[in-house]
Parts: structure tokens; sequence; C-alpha cells
């Protein structure tokens, strides 16, 4: 019996890591930019956490957490999404109270959930979370930093923003009962979820994906109608502030996002290039998630973008960097030597990639492995070289020469090669 992969996970295979590796670093650049720092955040937390601030109802606690009891007793989650974790992080150092925190965050998540493209049980995410400044222009700073993200990444043209706000903790509670009012006589049309959701969490029916259900929404209440003054008067500057920034948006009065903590704005950036799997970045603020936990009162505003959708989106466009710069062929008997090139090299230049072949092979295969490679320049070391201390260097793009130089004077030739 072969031993292969769980159901849900995935292997990053050379070619796909190097897209996710891209993805992170592009992004990482630009949120050092914005004043974003990183943060670590473990992978298991207290059942209780994703309990308490996602929300017992949503389906993340109810069908898809991996929550198991460890050694000791305790009952812990991986962790399905990073924002709870975060705040219990910012809250436990001391980093929330009368402070400003600007933190990010990268790494796999966990939910339980039926496996396609561009949905995994493992997955990846970066998050950022904000913490301390209540006011419509920080949630427009994080909108404009995203769309630089997508025209950074060569994405843009293939995601629209999409808005809405949920008001204040009031205003979504009178919308839940509006909405249970609406959906209670026509339950039979409903599914089994959406009959659980009209009890525990009658906004997660707007997002539904069963027939029936959606046959009910064109003429439900809509929630604007119930936000109230302050948080319509927040809606309208963050509008007003795209508007002059000029990133592209629509309100879609539909979206409520999965988790309960959200209240005001709330977000989601879309695409239509991957089928059913639309979303490729969702957020908005969370202003009573640190005081749910028990701290002081801090407003907070955040997101999370999944890289394996964005990985999917830049597979034709992504053009992975070559393997090596320098390729060093050697003859067995000057193998040692080689690998003393190769170190002299690295030290040379910082992050020059450098492969020496090892093992066996003729010079032939060596070649072929070293234009394989995507290497500029081979460097040629055999009995010969070792014998008068030089080494030859040859390109292999291009149609210079090859040449025989003392190896002190090798870093000035591979210079003028490497330009």
């Amino acid at each position: 019996m072969k031993v292969k992969a769980l159901r849900g996970m995935q292997d990053l295979l050379p070619e796909k890591q190097a897209i996710f590796r891209h993805i992170t670093s592009r992004v990482g650049e630009l949120l050092d930019t914005y004043g974003y720092r990183q943060i670590g955040l473990p992978l298991l937390e207290s059942t209780h956490l994703f309990a308490r601030l996602v929300g017992d109802s949503t389906e993340v606690v109810q069908k898809q957490m991996y929550t198991f009891e460890d050694k000791s007793g305790d009952d812990v989650t991986l962790r399905p999404e990073g924002t709870a974790g975060c705040v219990r992080a910012a809250l436990e150092h001391g980093l929330t109270f009368n402070q400003v925190q600007r933190l990010w965050y990268a790494g796999p998540m966990f939910r339980y959930e039926r496996p396609q493209k561009g949905r995994y049980r493992q997955f990846e995410q970066i998050g950022c979370e904000c913490f301390g400044m209540a006011g419509p222009d920080i949630d427009a700073e994080m909108l404009l930093m995203l769309h630089r993200i997508w025209t950074s990444l060569g994405v843009t043209d293939d995601v629209n923003l999409e808005l809405n706000t949920l008001g204040d903790t009031a205003a979504r509670k009178r919308y839940s009962d509006a909405l249970v009012d609406y959906f209670s006589p026509k339950s039979d049309q409903l599914d089994d979820d959406g009959r659980r959701l009209l009890k525990t969490n009658p906004l997660r029916i707007l997002d539904s994906k069963h027939e029936g259900t959606k046959a009910l929404l064109p003429d439900v209440p809509t929630l604007t109608t119930f936000v109230d003054d302050e948080a319509r008067t927040h809606f309208d500057e963050l509008r007003r502030n795209l508007d002059q920034m000029q990133v592209p948006y629509v309100v879609n009065p539909r979206i409520v996002r999965g988790l309960d903590y959200y209240n005001r704005t709330v977000f989601e950036w879309t695409t239509d290039t991957l089928g059913s799997q639309g979303t490729v970045c969702g957020g908005g603020r969370y202003d009573r998630l640190v005081e749910e936990l028990g701290g002081r009162s801090a407003p907070a505003v955040g997101f999370a973008m999944g890289l394996d959708r964005l990985a999917l989106m830049l597979e034709n466009k992504f053009v992975p960097p070559a393997e090596a710069d320098v390729f060093i062929v050697s003859e067995q008997v000057a193998r040692p030597q080689a690998l003393v090139v190769a170190e002299k090299l690295r030290n040379w230049r910082t992050g020059l990639r450098v492969v020496t072949h090892c093992g066996d092979g003729k010079f032939k295969s060596q070649f072929k492995k070293a234009d394989a490679s995507g290497a500029q320049v081979a460097v040629i070391i055999g009995e010969s070289e070792i014998q008068a201390g030089t080494v030859t260097v040859k390109p292999l793009r291009g149609q210079s020469d090859q040449q025989t130089v003392n190896e002190s004077d090798m870093a000035d030739l591979l210079a003028q090669c490497l330009e």
C-alpha cells in the first residue's frame, strides 16, 4: 500500500513553492513600507479561543476545526484562521493598550472542508491586523495597500473589491431579527443548514449556496436600512477616501463574512478566474474583539489573503528563477578544489547561486546539467587547471568564448559575464 498525503493536504513541489516564496517576499516587502511588523504565532491554540472569538454558531467552529485533546487533557485546535491568535498574542504581551500596532503574519491554517481546486484542508495565508485606530482612514489605507500588492503581483485586472458595512452590535441584532421574521415563514425552502442558521446566526444565510435559499435572497431586507448613523458616516467616509485614491470598488450588501467578530467595514477581493473559489482576500473591522477577550477596548481592522488561490492566478504569469547563476564543472580529481572555489564565489558576492556538480559524471553530462540549471556561466576545473592554478570560465548564454584565467582573476571575469 502506497503512503500518500492526507486528503486535502498538498505537497508544494519546488516549482510551486517558488511561486509561494515570490508572493510572500513581494507582500512582505510592501507591508514593510507601510510600517507593518511581522509576528510569529503558534499553530495550536486553546479551542476556547476560537469558540469565543470566531463564534460558536459559525461553520468554522461547528464543522471545520481540527480539535483534539492533548496529552495534558487540554482541548486544543489547529488554527483555522489567524486573527483570533493575533489578538490573543497582542493582548497577552501588552501590545494593545493605548498603542497603535500594525502586525502581519504568514503560515498554514487548517479547516476540515471538502477539498477542491483552490481549497485545501491545510492552506497558506498572509494576514494583517492593525490595532488602535478607529477611523475610516486606516480602513482606506489597508485597502489601498492591498491594491498596491495586487499591482506588484500583476493581478490587478483579475481582482475586484467588494465592500459592505455591518453597522455596530445593535444594528446587527436588529437586522438578525428582521431576517428571522423574513425567513421563518419560508423555512421549508431552506436546507438543513439554513434552518440551523435561522436559530443561531441568520446573517450567514445570506452566504448560502443552496439553490432554494438563493431564490429567496432578492427580496430579503437590506442591512443598510438598519445601520446606525455613526456607522453609515464611517462607511461613507471610507468610500470617499477610496474614490479620492482611485481604488475601484462595488458595494455588495450581501457580504457578511463567515466569522462573527466583524462590525462596520467588511470587504472581499474576488476574482472570476478561479471558478467557484472566487475570494482571494477578505477582512474588515472587529472593534470589540480585544474587549471580548478581556482587554481594554481597542479598535481593530485586518485581512487575510489566500496564497493557494493567488498561486493559481500566477501559474501562467510567474517566471521561476534559475536554479543557479554559476555551475561548477569538474573532474573527479578536482572535486575538492571545486568545493573550495564554490565557497570563494559565495563569499565574493552575497546571494550568488553556485551549484557544484557532485558525484560521477563526464563533462558532457555535467554541461547538460549546467545548461538545464539556467546558469549564466560554467566554471571548469580539471586536472590541468589544478596544476596551473587556473580556472576556465565558459559563458552559457550568448556568443562569448570561454577563457582560462588565474584563479585570482576569476571574480573580475565573472563580474563581466554576470552583468
